[in-house]
């Protein structure tokens, strides 16, 4: 039974909240790097746009269900929503195995995006709720850093399949492997943390704006606060690198000549990278959100943009791990944002309304990138989701103020 808050004091549930993310990266990375491919050799689409399809269907579901399973952690518990995460994936290893056509691939990633939308979404509350306040951005950080740990790998270890075998069915046999592993922890070893959330909020001293009715809480987070506007905003550029990592890179780097596998590193690196999100959640933690946030998503355009610039596999490779570490700075900082401002009765919604705004950037960046490349090129796809970085890296430090408990300047302005 959890009793009191602190990621040391609650060790062994952290641990299997670490390993429950882990797998819900692999999840999502089993089939990173070997679904454009698919597309494009096994079902003979030419066109960006309409592999980017399998994305837009993702990311509208897993935005969609981001929202709702914030509001049906706080109601029915994190513990619950987990286990229903990995009841909806177990179809999907059949459905890529066996597609018959591109259909069927987008049917299976919409099943993909509400199990991300609503596991992540459960384990990465459920990490809040054990965690102190001064804990707190260590504990996304480690959220963070171990999923696409996992997203990491799982496209490595596909794409190094892929290579030895073909590109279905043998990939997605680790698939299947993993989501009922998945299935088995939140079954038999994870414990509901929303307990604790309850005694914060009793304890809580603010009291202010403490029982928002659940569409005062999406208006709040979506556009009447400017700090939590601007983070939604930022959130939802940052997926355009996502979905350009997840669309572009596997088909540009065909187009120049790398296999499989060596798809499957430079995809992975900068997946990899996101490990580092166990210093820069903590970095946060130090020295407030707003410097990580900002310098992160420079960093990451630039090397986006000079994906385009360079032509050998180690370059590609270090530009992949430089956007890695962009986005590793400001992912966990902008969510520790809206874990510092929202009120612990309504903290997993609050969360949920801003991973909506940001995962439906999947959809749009994937729309955007699509009609890039088919009216232009895929140089011109790289180029254009760098300057949306760039501009939305300006945008923060205009309008984002520091939410830090120690730093805060934090006064809930109106966007």
């Amino acid at each position: 039974m959890i009793r009191e808050r602190g990621i040391w004091e609650n060790g062994s549930q952290f641990v299997m909240q670490l390993v429950t993310v882990f797998a819900v990266g692999l999840t999502m990375g089993a089939e990173r790097n070997i679904v454009p491919i698919m597309g494009e050799e096994l079902f003979g689409i030419e066109s960006v746009l309409v592999i980017g399809s399998f994305v837009v269907s993702f990311g509208i579901v897993k935005a969609v269900l981001n929202l709702f399973a914030g509001k049906w952690a706080d109601y029915y518990g994190r513990r619950p929503v987990l286990i229903f995460g990995w009841l909806v994936a177990l179809p999907i290893p059949f459905i890529l195995m066996y597609a018959p056509s591109w259909t069927w691939v987008a049917v299976g990633n919409v099943l993909l995006g509400v199990n991300q939308g609503v596991a992540w979404t459960a384990s990465m509350v459920s990490k809040i709720d054990l965690a102190r306040d001064e804990e707190r951005g260590l504990a996304v950080g480690l959220d963070e850093a171990f999923g696409y740990t996992g997203v990491a790998i799982g496209a490595w270890l596909t794409g190094v399949i892929a290579a030895e075998f073909s590109l279905r069915p043998e990939p997605f046999y680790l698939l299947l492997l993993v989501i009922i592993i998945g299935m088995l922890l939140a079954l038999f070893f994870i414990e509901d943390t929303l307990p604790l959330a309850k005694a914060e909020a009793s304890a809580s001293t603010a009291t202010q704006d403490a029982d928002l009715s659940f569409w005062e809480v999406v208006r709040r987070a979506s556009y009447e606060d400017r700090t939590l506007y601007a983070a939604a905003v930022a959130g939802h550029v940052e997926n355009f690198v996502d979905t350009l990592v997840w669309i572009a890179f596997p088909l540009f780097l065909v187009a120049q000549g790398l296999d499989t596998a060596q798809v499957g590193v430079v995809v992975g690196v900068h997946s990899g990278a996101y490990f580092l999100q166990v210093y820069t959640g903590r970095l946060g933690d130090k020295i407030g959100r707003k410097p990580p946030i900002v310098a992160g998503f420079f960093l990451a355009g630039a090397g986006i943009l000079g994906m385009v610039m360079v032509d050998s596999y180690a370059a590609w490779i270090a530009l992949s791990a430089i956007s890695g570490v962009g986005m590793a700075l400001h992912y966990p900082n902008l969510i520790t944002v809206v874990s510092d401002v929202a009120h612990p009765r309504w903290r997993s919604t609050g969360l949920g309304v801003y991973r909506l705004w940001r995962d439906l950037g999947y959809a749009v960046g994937a729309v955007l990138i699509g009609i890039l490349v088919d009216i232009g090129s895929m140089e011109v796809a790289f180029i254009g989701t760098a300057a949306a970085m760039f501009v939305s890296g300006a945008y923060l430090i205009w309008r984002m103020e520091e939410t830090h408990p120690r730093f805060g300047t934090h006064s809930g302005a109106a966007a």
